[in-house]
């Protein structure tokens, strides 16, 4: 899967507030880490606002969502509807509209099944969970984009994984962090689960944002977001919808999770088309220390050794991932790759063109290579000839 280079941000000028910010590796950390917390504390909003939306007995997690697509069907939709040419709102619909429905189908899922993990499970719980993320985008960044990790790479999604079983352990083994008459575990497995769409929603929105532009992802997704989550909505959530009494308070804890949820999708698109979807989940692990201080002082959770413990952990598999760069992988790596799909799923070479198959090196191809040698040597020899 060929992916469009995206031009440097490197070169965008900035304010020279010391001599530091003249150094370019300097600049673009700053700016990075500035982008991370502020994905984290949007990332935490939409936790403090969901477990808010479940303690006051909210329990439509589609229809929690369905004001989030539609603001990004509005705002981003109608800037690709008044596109001209190619990149106009028909065409992309032709085009690759079906992936655009694929992924929103997986993303709305993803979003109901973490919303709905609130009812089982507290806001630390949840946040931590989520950053198993990290090892499911990077085994599909390392199927799908080419990418080739290192052994420091896997060490730290490793030490990682390690974090997480802390705080399964310390959901179960401590049910007073959690609402009573519910069930801790199975609130964690619906976040990993969860963590699974997450993963292929963010490794696809990289393929996509790289390839076109996040300005067409947002608004086709949105549009097809808002239909999917409203159709869900309706045909599920009815019954749940109508022994909600929406008053002043819940109003706000809905707007508190949409306009923290439309924020953190429209700043994710940007970090992803300028870095990775890997480099994106990494950030955003700091939102999991402040959603673990609302839990505390909002939330009045008991303070587990285990959740300060598995929060360090994660911390630690992070910096030891991000002490080397990725590679890309090797075209030899690739073609075994797409062998291994052929032979699990004959259908693999309709879908990924990398697992289709090349055609043989013909007559046609040697006569068509001499060709464009002959007219390259004869522009070659008239620009000599004028000078």
């Amino acid at each position: 899967m060929p992916i469009r280079q995206v031009s440097n941000d490197s070169s965008e000028e900035g304010i020279n507030c010391s001599p530091c910010c003249d150094n370019e590796n300097i600049r673009r950390t700053c700016k990075s880490v500035m982008l991370g917390q502020c994905l984290s504390l949007c990332l935490c909003g939409t936790a403090i606002g969901s477990q808010l939306l479940s303690n006051h007995g909210f329990n439509a997690p589609a229809a929690q969502n369905f004001l989030n697509y539609f603001f990004l069907a509005f705002t981003y939709g109608l800037m690709v509807t008044f596109r001209n040419g190619e990149r106009n709102i028909v065409n992309v619909m032709k085009e690759r509209g079906w992936k655009y429905f694929i992924l929103a189908f997986v993303d709305v899922q993803a979003n109901y099944l973490i919303v709905y993990a609130y009812q089982y499970t507290n806001i630390a719980s949840i946040q931590l969970l989520d950053c198993f993320t990290i090892p499911v985008v990077m085994v599909l960044s390392w199927l799908f984009l080419s990418v080739r990790y290192l052994m420091s790479h896997i060490v730290g999604v490793a030490i990682c994984i390690v974090g997480l079983f802390c705080i399964v352990y310390a959901d179960v083994t401590n049910p007073q962090n959690t609402v009573a008459g519910k069930y801790p575990l199975w609130g964690d497995m619906l976040c990993i689960a969860s963590t699974f769409l997450y993963g292929i929603s963010n490794v696809s929105e990289e393929f996509l944002v790289k390839q076109y532009d996040r300005f067409e992802y947002l608004g086709i997704v949105g549009i097809f977001g808002s239909i999917i989550a409203g159709l869900q909505s309706a045909i599920f959530e009815r019954e749940s919808l109508s022994e909600v009494r929406f008053d002043l308070p819940i109003i706000l804890m809905y707007l508190l999770f949409t306009v923290a949820m439309f924020i953190f999708y429209s700043m994710v698109s940007y970090v992803v088309e300028k870095t990775s979807a890997l480099m994106f989940n990494l950030a955003v692990l700091t939102s999991d220390f402040y959603s673990l201080l609302a839990g505390i002082f909002i939330f009045q959770l008991e303070f587990n050794f285990f959740y300060f413990a598995s929060f360090l952990v994660v911390i630690a598999g992070s910096v030891v991932y991000s002490l080397r760069k990725t590679k890309e992988k090797h075209r030899d790596e690739m073609n075994a790759f797409c062998k291994v799909c052929i032979v699990l799923c004959p259908w693999a070479k309709c879908c990924c063109k990398e697992c289709r198959p090349k055609s043989p090196y013909t007559v046609q191809d040697v006569t068509a290579e001499r060709s464009i040698s002959v007219s390259l040597q004869s522009r070659a020899s008239s620009t000599l000839s004028s000078n």
